[in-house]
């Protein structure tokens, strides 16, 4: 017989020996190929699902903390897409999202929460008592109300602190070093940070110790930074200090211009800011925080408990000095400062 005629009665001569019916071969077939994506779904259900809270962008994520978060994660034998999912969440600088996404992150029936900054870490926890949280927090844990103790955190939360809030003081300092015979200082910060109300105290606190003053200003979005730099000039002040905040950071370009442009030495808090044009930086290194962040996360998914890791505090802090921008200002900057910088940005 023809083959197509064959081929008609369901008999195929590639498969010399197995004849069906064309109905059920068609079945059969059709029946294999739908399964095949519904089993390749079935399996990505099967890997543990984390969530991630984040205050800023994925664009300023993908810069330090994704990578580090990553590489953390890795030492601890995880790997995203091979033995674990991520579901990603940012707030974009809008911290009345995160409440909103941590509920949802928490209905996803994701195995652990990470969770940055100080508001994402408090959203998390008011959406869940249940599942392990890992922060990282620029401000104290346990004032905040997430752990009952460094060393013993309690509950289901522990994390990294970084200590930002609290470099403040030293950042000032650096700068009267820089300038000692400012009298005038500025800080910027953002109103709705937890941070605020305490990197105010503490600055104004260093600013009386050196007989200075401190003008405050606010800033909640890029047309707020560019007014508070006009209340800061026509305030007259010598220098400034940025306060810590996930918004600032998404903005450093920005506010590494207008410091220049209106010729005003100012201090950062992370190394990108510097890195970015900023005059000084110190504080925190994010990469080892971040990294430190993936490993607990990695230790959680592996059978620990947020309440037998003890939280991490910050041990690796920069200074760097940005020579380049020093000289666009006019500044020389004092050999004492150079011989303690981590870095100098020519």
């Amino acid at each position: 017989m023809h083959n197509a005629a064959l081929c008609m009665i369901g008999y195929d001569p590639l498969l010399e020996g197995y004849p069906v019916r064309r109905r059920e071969f068609i079945t059969l077939v059709g029946g294999t190929a739908a399964t095949l994506p519904l089993a390749a779904r079935a399996q990505q259900r099967t890997l543990p699902l984390i969530g991630l809270l984040s205050a800023g962008t994925r664009e300023s994520a993908a810069q330090v903390a994704a990578p580090a978060f990553h590489k953390g994660l890795s030492e601890a034998g995880f790997a995203e897409g091979r033995n674990v999912a991520i579901e990603y969440r940012y707030a974009e600088g809008h911290y009345d999202r995160l409440p909103d996404m941590a509920m949802e992150l928490a209905r996803r029936h994701v195995v652990a929460i990470v969770a940055s900054p100080t508001s994402a870490a408090l959203a998390a926890k008011a959406a869940t008592k249940e599942l392990p949280i890992i922060f990282a927090v620029a401000d104290d844990p346990v004032k905040l109300g997430l752990v009952a103790s460094l060393a013993r955190p309690g509950g289901n939360v522990t994390g990294v602190s970084l200590l930002l809030s609290d470099l403040v003081a030293k950042q000032l300092g650096l700068l009267h070093e820089l300038i000692p015979s400012a009298t005038q200082f500025g800080l910027l910060i953002n109103p709705t940070n937890e941070n605020a109300e305490d990197v105010t105290r503490q600055v104004n606190d260093a600013a009386a110790v050196m007989g200075a003053k401190v003008t405050i200003a606010q800033a909640r979005d890029s047309r707020e930074i560019e007014g508070a730099f006009k209340t800061l000039v026509g305030a007259k002040i010598a220098a400034l200090v940025v306060g810590t905040d996930p918004f600032f950071y998404t903005r450093r370009v920005q506010l590494a211009i207008l410091a220049a442009h209106h010729s005003l030495p100012t201090i950062f808090n992370v190394r990108e800011y510097a890195e970015a044009g900023g005059l000084l930086s110190y504080g925190t290194n994010l990469a080892e925080a971040f990294r430190l962040i993936g490993v607990y996360t990695g230790r959680i998914l592996n059978g620990e408990k947020p309440a037998d890791l003890p939280v991490i505090q910050s041990t690796k802090f920069d200074f760097l000095i940005n020579l380049a921008t020093a000289r666009v200002l006019g500044l020389e900057v004092p050999p004492t400062l150079l011989a303690r910088a981590d870095e100098v940005i020519e």
